[in-house]
């Protein structure tokens, strides 16, 4: 037997989203909505134990009312199909949660400050510890750890909940590496005792076993990485979230058993190169229409152009050209990355 956990963070719902559009076309929106219901139906179907989520619900912390509503609504339904919700406010947030509609339902936790909670499932006790997102982790991840009293409730399984950079962690298209930075907690201060660490933040699915010398962690921190992708830095990373599974009997009771990436369906985004000196002589509305056909018609396309742009290019790039030229369901932007400053149109 086992107890399972449905994990996810970095959400981000509204990216994208507005309830009164001046130009009608498609928006990236309601993806991340779609993808949270792929992801929270094992908890609706009372398949897991608990969700957690790891942090940026939301893509900002001032949100209208009824966006708030949007994104909360979810959450509460797996609350009353009887699944415990642990949130930890991100730094999109700003380290707090608008969770008036949350805060009445006995099955909801928000980890609004450093501190534990307790799940008793079939006689096991799981103790939840975190805290929201604090900047400057890297000099005060000790105190707060601290402040949570993650030690104190008898539990036979700890875990530590939060929205953080960890030593390791790999982000982008150059596998960038944290190493240091008062951003950055280190390995080193992991205590012992915990089960595993449970983080957002860190947009891209891994699981840190070891330092950056190859030593093994005295816990293993997992990301499950975002829903969808948010940026073209992600364009090449599955998106998805985590079962965690924590062994509840015999030899193994307490201990992490393992973990399963559910990968869900994300947007291809595709980046198109336009080099403005080779486009002189060239019929726009004709290359571009044929170079868009060739393209998914559901993807998230960024055509970016360099140096100058000839003056027959300019129309043709603009709105409404290219809302005309591209499918519907099409994602487009035009970026100039020559120009000072750099200009980047959301066109499509």
């Amino acid at each position: 037997m086992a107890l399972k956990i449905l994990f996810l963070a970095d959400t981000h719902l509204g990216l994208d989203l507005t309830f009164r559009p001046r130009v009608e076309r498609r928006r990236r929106g309601p993806d991340f909505f779609a993808n949270l219901e792929r992801a929270l139906a094992p908890a609706l179907a009372g398949r897991v134990d608990c969700l957690v989520h790891g942090g940026d619900l939301l893509y900002r912390s001032r949100v209208p009312a009824r966006l708030a509503e949007m994104a909360f609504e979810p959450l509460l339904r797996v609350a009353r199909a009887g699944v415990p919700v642990f949130l930890v406010p991100g730094n999109h947030e700003r380290s707090k949660i608008p969770y008036g509609l949350l805060a009445g339902h006995p099955l909801i936790h928000i980890f609004d400050r450093p501190r534990t909670f307790v799940l008793e499932r079939r006689g096991f006790r799981l103790a939840l510890a975190g805290f929201p997102y604090q900047r400057e982790i890297r000099s005060g991840f000790g105190s707060l750890l601290e402040m949570t009293g993650w030690r104190e409730p008898p539990a036979e399984a700890r875990l530590l909940c939060c929205h953080h950079c960890f030593e390791g962690a790999r982000v982008g298209p150059a596998d960038y590496t944290f190493r240091s930075g008062e951003e950055v907690i280190k390995a080193a201060d992991l205590p012992p005792g915990l089960a595993a660490l449970l983080s957002g933040h860190i947009h891209r699915h891994q699981v840190l076993t070891n330092d950056l010398r190859g030593r093994p962690l005295k816990a293993p921190v997992l990301y499950p990485g975002s829903i969808e992708r948010t940026s073209f830095a992600e364009k090449d990373e599955p998106k998805g979230c985590l079962t965690v599974r924590l062994g509840t009997r015999g030899a193994v009771r307490g201990r992490l058993l393992g973990w399963s990436f559910r990968e869900l369906p994300a947007r291809p985004m595709i980046q198109v190169d336009l080099e403005g000196g080779r486009l002189k002589g060239l019929d726009p509305q004709a290359w571009l229409q044929e170079r868009l056909a060739g393209l998914d018609p559901e993807g998230v396309v960024r055509l970016r152009v360099r140096g100058e742009v000839p003056w027959e290019w300019r129309r043709a790039l603009g709105a409404p050209s290219l809302r005309r030229l591209a499918p519907e369901t099409m994602n487009l932007e035009a970026v100039f990355p020559d120009l000072r400053p750099a200009k980047s149109l959301r066109l499509v």
